[in-house]
């Protein structure tokens, strides 16, 4: 990003950080999808006629001030007013750093041009597996063959702000270095999540056997090992160990979930995080703050955002603006 982009979001950030306001803020624009993920508690078609409109973000934007939100679901491009509705969290500003999280399996040329146009600044793209199985796993007929022809010939647009998310789970840690070398056969970057089983209630996905952590702890250490400075690989070398940590503890203590980060459910109300289903008013948010974050116990995820948001405010400045956003 251009500095002066770059130090607008340092700004917003320190002053809501100081102000208690969240960091982070999940638009869950939909609750429907077009996959039935394994590791997923959404999928396939919702009731949406409660869901928020375009016109409807202003307020909670204006109410919460993020200095980075994430338009996601369920799957945010059934929503065919999608562009509108970055358009409305924009409002005209570079602020927020805005990324769509999507399983892109309705994504064309025409919309990813229309959405960078409207505001979005990075498409976060899931992937499980570097072929075939990541179908499988998705439940979800030749969604590979569309990300493989359509992600390398988005990436040589050259505007860099594609990036794969691949959540480790008992089914792919096999493929921790293969879908790396995915991500840079497609010209793109790749961001690591860790399986949470609070979200299915399933452990089968859930790495913790000695074998299994082994094998974790030695295939991320080798993609460290080929981490190289165009930011191919957007963990930090503390999120990587984090999460190695996450895994052979069986959980990850100091949420801070509601104060930090929260969601914004489809039809309008605020949620701690994505698992945990206590649902406040907007204008109710210091209570949400009182209620869940000041006595949350639970340590059942290593998502994403957590893992940037439990840091310090001086090691989250310094590894997630010179490096995660790439000041030049």
């Amino acid at each position: 990003m251009p500095l002066a982009e770059s130090l607008r979001i340092i700004g917003r950030g320190s002053s809501n950080w100081l102000a208690n306001r969240p960091i982070v803020v999940s638009f869950e624009v939909t609750d429907a999808c077009t996959c039935w993920c394994k590791h997923c508690d959404h999928g396939g078609p919702r009731d949406e006629s409660r869901n928020l409109k375009p016109a409807d973000f202003r307020r909670y934007m204006e109410a919460l001030r993020p200095c980075v939100v994430q338009v996601s679901g369920g799957e945010p491009l059934m929503r065919d007013d999608v562009v509108e509705i970055v358009r409305g969290i924009k409002n005209g500003s570079t602020l927020p750093y805005t990324i769509l999280v999507s399983n892109w399996s309705l994504m064309t040329q025409e919309k990813y041009l229309a959405l960078r146009a409207a505001g979005i600044d990075q498409f976060s793209v899931s992937l499980d597996f570097p072929d075939q199985r990541h179908d499988d796993f998705r439940v979800y007929p030749g969604l590979y063959s569309h990300l493989e022809d359509l992600i390398p010939r988005l990436a040589k647009l050259g505007h860099d702000d594609i990036v794969l998310n691949s959540c480790i789970t008992t089914e792919n840690l096999g493929e921790i270095e293969a879908i790396a070398d995915k991500a840079r056969e497609w010209g793109v970057n790749l961001c690591y999540s860790a399986y949470s089983a609070r979200r299915t209630g399933c452990r089968d996905y859930f790495p913790g056997s000695p074998q299994q952590l082994a094998e974790i702890g030695a295939r991320l250490l080798r993609v460290e090992q080929r981490r190289d400075s165009t930011n191919w690989i957007l963990n930090s070398p503390s999120t990587l160990q984090a999460t190695r940590q996450y895994f052979a503890n069986n959980g990850t203590p100091g949420c801070k979930a509601g104060l930090r980060f929260l969601v914004v459910t489809a039809d309008g109300a605020l949620q701690p995080c994505s698992m945990q289903f206590q649902r406040y008013r907007l204008e109710e948010r210091q209570r949400m703050i009182a209620e869940f974050t000041a006595t949350n116990s639970c340590d059942e995820c290593y998502v994403s955002i957590r893992s940037y948001l439990d840091k310090s405010f001086p090691k989250l400045l310094w590894e997630n603006v010179s490096g995660f956003l790439s000041i030049k």
